[in-house]
This record gives C-alpha cells, structure tokens and sequence, in this order.
C-alpha cells in the first residue's frame, strides 16, 4: 500500500495547473449560456472553438486519467486498471450519448464509434504498444492466460453484437428486435460482470506480469510511471475524479453541437464523426498503455488496451440499446460489409499475435498496418 500524505492548497493547485484552461473553458461557456451558438454560421470561427474544446477534453481526460492512475497505485492491480477502464468508459458513453441525442438523428453514430473503438485500440494502439516495445527491448511477455480471457470475449461480443445483426430476419435493416436487443444487453452486462469476478477474485494472477522483471539500471523506465505520481489520500483521487468526469461530460455536450453542426455543412461521412469521438475518448488510455509497453511492463499495457476494448463491447452496446429503446427507435449495430470484413480480419490478427506468451516488432507492425487501412476506407470505401 502506498502512502499518502495530507493535501496542502498551494500543492494542490500546483498538481492541478494543468486542468485550470479546461474549467475557465466551461465557465465561459456557463456565462454564456446558448448564446455561443452564434458562432455555428462562421466556418473558421466554429473550427477554431472544435479545436479548443476538443483540446480541453483531452486535458480533462487526462486529469481523470490521472487520478485514476493514482487509485490504480494504492489499489493495485487488478483493481487499478480496473478503475483506469471504468473512468475511461464512462466518458465514452456519455460522450455518444450526448452527440446521438443532440441535434438531427444519426442512427449509425454510436455503431460507428464503437467500431472505431475497436479499430483504434486494436490496431492503432496495440500495434503503437508492440512495435515500440518491441523496438527497445526486441521481445516482451505477457500473462497467456489474461490475454485468452480478454480476447474470448472481445470476440464473442463484437461478432454478436456488430455483425450478427446484419443477418437476422426479426426486423428490416442491420438492426435487432426488441427482445433480440433485450438479450443482447443481457449478454454484454452478463459477460463483464463475470470477467470482472475472475479478474478480481479466484483468477487474479491471470491479469499480473507472469515473470517480473525487477528495475535496474539497463531498465531504468519500469518504475518512471509510479515515481511520476502524486499520490494523497483515496478519498481525494475519488472526488476529483467525479469532478473531472463532470467537466469533461459539460465540455462534450458543447462540442457535439459543433461535431453534429460540421458534420451536417461539410456532408462529410458519418463515420469521420465517430473516428473523432473514438479518439476523444481514447487519447489519455491510449498514451497510457503505450507508456507502460514502453516500461516494458507488456501486461499493464495489454490490462488498459484490451479492457478497453472490452469496457466498450460490453458497457456501450447495452447503453446504446438502451438508449434507443427509451427514445423508441431501433439503432442500427450491424457493420456494413468491408467494416465487418475489417472487424472479423482484426479479431483473427489479434489471436494470432497473443497466442504464444511474447511479441515483436512484426506483430506490431502488422497491427500499425491494418489501422493505416481503416484510416484509408473512411476516405476511400
């Protein structure tokens, strides 16, 4: 257990500098109040404010991310990456529900950004993990046994939920009934709440590094996360995540009227909308497991990426349907043909990668390819 020490105000306006833009932002914004939007007509003026805000979000994230992260010290792991996962899903699912339910419907929106999820962590971002790690230190190790759970229900639940819809005959289009959506929501809470209990219970040593490998001075980067760490008190981490949470929810809401108002002016393609949430949400955990691979600490970069992947399967699908199901309208989950192609390419990449307990450079490269080609078909299709 890691101590804490007693908060001080001038120390913890110093740890907390970097979050000051991110609350003068929503300030002007409360000041404003809807009269902001004034702006939407102007094209340049409009961008400039999406840049800021999007900025802001990222630096509000990574204050949530942060905090997590010093939960995750005191906790331990599992628990610690746990939270991490928790912290950066829920900011996804507020985020898509925030952009589905403001301005004109985009029924294929949260569809689109969980693929994107999926693509980005994946490839973008295990493929960053192992190609970078596998530079500086030729191969590393990971728990087999933690990798085969996170991957079985990956699979199960993408496949289910993102390309078994286009093939049910219950309603038209690449959507599920009621009682189809009903048990898919069962399913997804159902398998994560059980993943949950053997990461946090009788199977824990699935999810630890399975040979550990001590700091020296040939490896001076393994213990440059924690030493980075302002550690205090759990029940200060606890509420300035909550806070965090709220202001990165309040700045989201203002950039989805500017995503849904560009979107609608440029005819750009919707899926160009949802890469851009995907990232939102993705650039603190992201940067975090490529840090950790970098440490050459293999399995907490391997705990963040795949239990994001995880968390968005099984935490935004049923958010989602339940969405649609309030507002009465069935949302579209199936992926048209190249996507599920590209899905179904990338679940069968990522089980040959982690299938002998160590990684390289190639599979790395290999994961780095197959995002660049993602990228490649929002533009090109």
């Amino acid at each position: 257990m890691t101590a804490t020490r007693r908060v001080h105000p001038v120390s913890l306006l110093r740890a907390e500098r970097v979050s000051f833009l991110p609350l003068v932002t929503a300030g002007l914004f409360l000041l404003l109040g809807h009269g902001w939007e004034a702006i939407l007509p102007d094209r340049m003026l409009s961008a400039l404010v999406f840049v800021w805000l999007f900025a802001m979000i990222v630096a509000g994230s990574v204050a949530v991310v942060r905090h997590a992260d010093c939960l995750a010290v005191t906790l331990g792991e599992p628990y610690g990456t746990m939270i991490l996962t928790l912290s950066v899903a829920s900011i996804e699912i507020l985020t898509i529900a925030i952009v589905m339910t403001t301005g004109d419907p985009n029924p294929t929106l949260a569809r689109d950004t969980m693929f994107s999820v999926v693509m980005i962590v994946l490839n973008g971002l295990v493929g960053l993990a192992l190609l970078l790690g596998g530079l500086r230190y030729h191969e590393q190790e990971y728990n087999l046994q933690g990798v085969i759970a996170y991957l079985s229900v990956i699979v199960s639940l993408a496949v289910f939920g993102l390309v078994v819809p286009n093939f049910t005959v219950t309603t038209p289009g690449p959507t599920f009934s009621r009682g189809q959506e009903g048990f898919l929501i069962v399913m997804c809470l159902g398998l994560y709440l059980v993943f949950l209990a053997i990461q946090t219970t009788r199977h824990r040593t699935f999810f630890t590094e399975a040979v550990r490998v001590e700091p020296d001075r040939k490896n001076p980067h393994h213990d440059a996360h924690r030493a980075v760490l302002d550690i205090r008190s759990m029940p200060h981490h606890i509420a300035l995540l909550v806070g965090y949470l709220a202001l990165v929810i309040f700045l989201a809401e203002k950039l989805a009227i500017l995503l849904n108002h560009g979107l609608d002016v440029l005819g750009a393609p919707p899926a160009l909308g949802a890469l851009l949430v995907a990232i939102l949400v993705l650039a603190p955990e992201g940067l975090g497991g490529v840090y950790a691979a970098l440490a050459n600490n293999l399995q907490r970069a391997i705990n963040i990426l795949l239990g994001s992947a995880l968390a968005t399967l099984s935490l935004t699908i049923p958010s989602v349907v339940a969405i649609g199901l309030f507002h009465g309208k069935n949302v579209v989950l199936g992926l048209d043909p190249v996507e599920s192609i590209m899905l179904m390419l990338t679940l069968v990449v990522s089980m040959l990668t982690f299938a002998s307990g160590r990684t390289n450079v190639l599979q790395g490269a290999v994961h780095v390819m197959l995002f660049l080609a993602y990228l490649m078909l929002i533009i090109w299709h």
